[in-house]
């Protein structure tokens, strides 16, 4: 049964994140999808999107691919360290699984060379026969997208500290190429031996650097920005796609844009809504609001590394990362304040009338407060997997925890069942004595009555995903050392003033505003 109508305040995304990317043989753009655990190819022409390695096989989480010149692709799988060959049949086989958070790749015929996004790391020769690898370069400060030059010589950027290098193919010292480059994510040639450098910042600029002599640089400005990675077509187009709004646009020497595959969100995960009605989303990479837009329906209100709950509370955003961070951000300053830190992922966020916020620690099973002062207090422990929590006008806290399958009101830090033989619910939102709660592993939303515990289903067929529903186990959060992995799903739900309901659907990226349906006579 559905009490609510649904309307779409953020379309679905086409594209799960954009990554890594390189024409195939077909002539397709393969397109590198780390948040979605995916490889998709797009069709330029036409903007199809058709997934080619789906999220259920033996990659993880895809950065960056290559191909070689007999078609076999080549994909860096960071979190686990892997390096992946794919057969132009589809077979996979293990290249390596000795590399700390492997990303960029570049292939030079049947070469195979690949760096990692460390502090420190290491840029290699693979074998693709599984061999011990060939070591090229040391010390790079955080390695990624890279290429060979028309010198012959591989360049990549030490994303640390705004460097690109080269080194030849079969040894010998590294050399600076330029330093003072704006955020280097990517280097890239295009087809006439121009070297682009693409920024992962805010800025969005592309650095063209000239490697003739003159040693002049121009910058290509545009509306994007994050970007990850570039590919150059046939007739010197070229395309980028970016880790933050995913989506792959072609991009013009002027600066002029051309979306081919829509941008959309990463997640989406926690959502709130402020006193004034404004929607707040998190989405791993930054925090954003619904446009409404005709062309683009997000609009990013801060780049904040990394975000998945939101609680509004005036001018502020309380946010957590599930890498152990709560902050707050001033929506007026645009200051940071980070309130708590070494927390075990961190997911739902509410804030009381007081100012103290209630936080769901999900890895610890507990909820804790955060004091004004910034002092943490636990207010619940020994649950499961709490995942978001809910606070009332008399101040009491709900939780909902995916593991157990139950909604807890926390009182006097007694965790008391409200309701239990849930399917893994994760958000959760209090309005008028009734708890709203996403219940993942059925795809619904129910409404829990405050003083009962009865449970009534409120909508159905909600296009929300589970930690456990996303056809792949369960991965690590982090990559050594220390370094963010993959973020847990989290499906989040705010109540507006009138007891409309706002879902972070995070099956197919979009985000839904639920209202009551009208009763007819």
């Amino acid at each position: 049964m559905n009490r609510r109508e649904v309307e779409t305040l953020v379309r679905a995304r086409p594209l799960w994140g954009s990554n890594g990317m390189a024409f195939g043989p077909d002539g397709r753009l393969y397109v590198a999808q780390f948040l979605a655990g995916q490889i998709s190819a797009v069709d330029l022409a036409t903007g199809d999107v058709e997934v080619v390695v789906p999220p259920d096989g033996p990659v993880q989480a895809p950065d960056d691919l290559a191909f070689d010149t007999d078609g076999a692709m080549y994909v860096t799988d960071l979190v686990p360290g892997r390096v992946w060959r794919r057969d132009p049949d589809g077979n996979f086989a293990l290249v390596t699984d000795a590399m700390t958070a492997p990303n960029g790749i570049a292939c030079v015929g049947t070469r195979v060379f690949a760096n990692e996004m460390i502090p420190g790391g290491r840029l290699l020769e693979l074998s693709p026969a599984g061999g011990e690898p060939t070591v090229l370069a040391t010390g790079l400060a955080m390695g990624n997208a890279m290429q060979l030059g028309p010198d012959g010589r591989l360049y990549y950027p030490h994303m640390l500290t705004n460097e690109v290098f080269r080194v030849p193919l079969d040894g010998g010292a590294p050399e600076l190429v330029a330093a003072d480059v704006p955020d280097p994510v990517a280097v890239r040639f295009d087809r006439g031996g121009a070297l682009l450098v693409l920024a992962r910042g805010e800025s969005g600029i592309v650095t063209r650097l000239d490697l003739d002599g003159s040693g002049d640089r121009s910058a290509i400005v545009s509306e994007l920005n994050a970007l990850d990675n570039a590919a150059f077509d046939a007739e010197n187009r070229m395309f980028v796609s970016s880790y933050a709004h995913g989506g792959v646009a072609e991009l013009a020497a002027d600066g002029r844009t051309r979306q081919i595959v829509p941008r959309g969100l990463g997640g989406p995960f926690g959502v709130s809504i402020d006193l004034g009605g404004g929607i707040h989303v998190a989405d791993h990479y930054r925090l954003t609001r619904p446009a409404g837009g005709p062309d683009d329906d997000v609009i990013t209100t801060e780049q904040l590394t990394f975000v998945h709950g939101v609680a509004a509370d005036g001018d502020l955003l309380h946010t957590t990362s599930q890498y152990g961070q709560v902050r707050t951000y001033d929506r007026v300053t645009g200051a940071v304040r980070t309130r708590a830190e070494g927390l075990d992922r961190p997911l739902g966020i509410a804030v009381r009338a007081d100012g103290t916020l209630v936080v769901a620690e999900s890895g610890a099973g507990r909820v804790v407060a955060i004091g004004p002062d910034d002092q943490v207090s636990v207010l619940a422990e020994g649950l499961g997997r709490p995942v978001d929590v809910a606070v009332d006008t008399d101040l009491r806290c709900y939780v909902s925890d995916e593991q157990l399958g139950a909604v807890y009101r926390v009182e006097d830090g007694v965790a008391e069942p409200l309701a239990d033989g849930l399917g893994a619910p994760q958000g959760i939102a209090v309005h008028d004595g009734t708890a709203y709660v996403v219940e993942t592993a059925h795809r619904r939303l129910l409404a829990i009555d405050l003083a009962t515990g009865d449970v009534a289903i409120e909508s159905g067929s909600l296009p929300v995903a589970s930690a456990t529903g996303l056809g792949r186990p369960e991965r690590d959060l982090f990559v050594p050392p220390g370094l963010p992995g993959m973020p847990r799903p989290f499906a989040g739900i705010a109540a507006t003033a009138d007891g409309s309901l706002v879902i972070a659907a995070n099956g197919d990226g979009s985000v839904l505003l639920l209202r009551r349906q009208e009763s007819t006579p």
